[in-house]
Formats: structure tokens, sequence, C-alpha cells
């Protein structure tokens, strides 16, 4: 990854290690987004420990709250106090940590084939999107190579149900794994009948109405050329 170039978006802080780019992740079925899935896992798991240790800090709190009483025991009010309440604070409410995980469970995407995206996208030589509020130069380093790509997906040999599903459970999942760069390849329809690029104008609508897209490139030709797209992700927002 180039640095020290100004303006570059920040890195998400805690991102996992690169996996590079030449890492294909050919998807027969969903079970091949498994390392995603048990990523997103090991997240819950840490946030529900978490959970439980600030549960239990509430209880301990609580407890010393009641210290004095536990320690001189029974005793009789004084009078006019009768009317008297002690409120202890209650502890804070769980999070939705299984919803989440629901959630990001199901399978059909909410991302529709009908979508325009011709008007949405740079007029040049290669099609590129960025979204709005992002300058000029977020696409040129990308299509630069300067952040690394992490993770593939290869979108060969599904039909457009299939890779529609797929590409939007890829991107949902690598964003929440922290991943910033990733390649999607769509394939240049040379095997296609009319030899046209079936999925190539698809993904690029789909990728549009992703919010966790920020700017995707064609790649380079050393990375799929026309056949693929180099896509730039929101860093993940911690809390």
């Amino acid at each position: 990854m180039a640095r020290g170039a100004p303006g570059a978006l920040p890195r998400a802080p805690g991102r996992p290690p690169h996996f590079g780019y030449n890492r294909r992740m050919k998807v027969k079925s969903f079970q091949d987004l498994q390392p995603l899935r048990q990523a997103l896992a090991e997240a819950a798991e840490r946030e529900a420990r978490l959970q439980r240790e600030r549960l239990e800090a509430a209880r301990r709190a609580r407890a010393e709250l009641m210290l004095f009483e536990t320690a001189v025991g029974p005793v009789q009010a004084l009078r006019g106090q009768h009317d008297r309440r002690w409120h202890l604070s209650e502890p804070p409410e769980p999070l939705p940590v299984q919803r989440e995980l629901d959630e990001e469970r199901v399978l059909m995407e909410s991302i529709s084939d009908e979508f325009d995206v011709t008007t949405l996208l740079d007029v040049d030589d290669q099609m590129s999107y960025r979204r709005s509020g992002i300058g000029p130069e977020v696409t040129r380093r990308l299509r630069a190579g300067h952040w690394s790509i992490q993770r593939q997906l290869d979108l060969h040999g599904l039909r457009t149900d299939e890779a529609r599903e797929a590409l939007g459970e890829f991107i949902r999942l690598a964003h929440r794994t922290g991943l910033r760069c990733v390649r999607v390849v769509h394939g240049k329809g040379l095997g296609s009948p009319g030899k046209t690029p079936v999925l190539k104008g698809r993904v690029q609508s789909w990728l549009v109405q992703k919010k966790e897209v920020l700017a995707f490139v064609q790649a380079r030709p050393a990375e799929g050329g026309a056949g693929a797209l180099v896509v730039l992700l929101q860093p993940v927002q911690r809390h």
C-alpha cells in the first residue's frame, strides 16, 4: 500500500491482515464465504463478552451500594422518612447482537436489477464511480493501486440472482470485518452469447446501491482489466 499520500482516506483501525489480491474466492456456494462469516461470528462473540463484563460491573456497583445495609443489618426508619425512596441505577440494556447476526444471514438483497447506473458513472475510458462527496483523486489512487486488494469475489458461472446475492453478502461481510479494498470479477463475456459481458453492467448497478461502497474502478490489466472491478469500502465506524 502506498504511504504518505496527502488526503488519503484513513485506514480503519484493527483491520484484518492483508490477504493478497491473488487469493481468488471462486463462489460456487455460500459456504465459500465462510472465512468472512467466521470473522463476523468472532466479532459478535467479543461484543457479547464485553456485554457480560459490563453487566458484571453493574452488578458489583449495585452490591457496593448495598454494602452498608448488609453490614448494619435491619434498622428502624426515622419518623417522617417513610416516603423516601432510594433508587439504584439500572444496568445498561443488552446489545441486540443476535438480532444483528440474524439480519446478516439474510441472503436476499434489497438491490434492484432495474437501477440505472449510467448517470452516476464518471464518463472516462473505464467508467469509474465515486459516491457523492468523494473527490476524483480517490478514484485516481484506487486505479493506481494505492489500496492493497484484500479479498476477491469471482462471479464466473453464477446466474444473475445468485451473483446478486453473493455480491451483496460479500460486500456486507467484507465491510463488517474491516476490509477496505476488494476486487469483484464479473468476466469479460467471452463465453457468453454474443460475446457480451452479462454481469458487468449489473455488478456496477448493484455496487452503486450498496451504502458500504465509496468508489470503484476498472481493474488494471494485471488484475483482470475489463473483466473486474476494484472496490473501495467505507471504513468501519468504531464506537
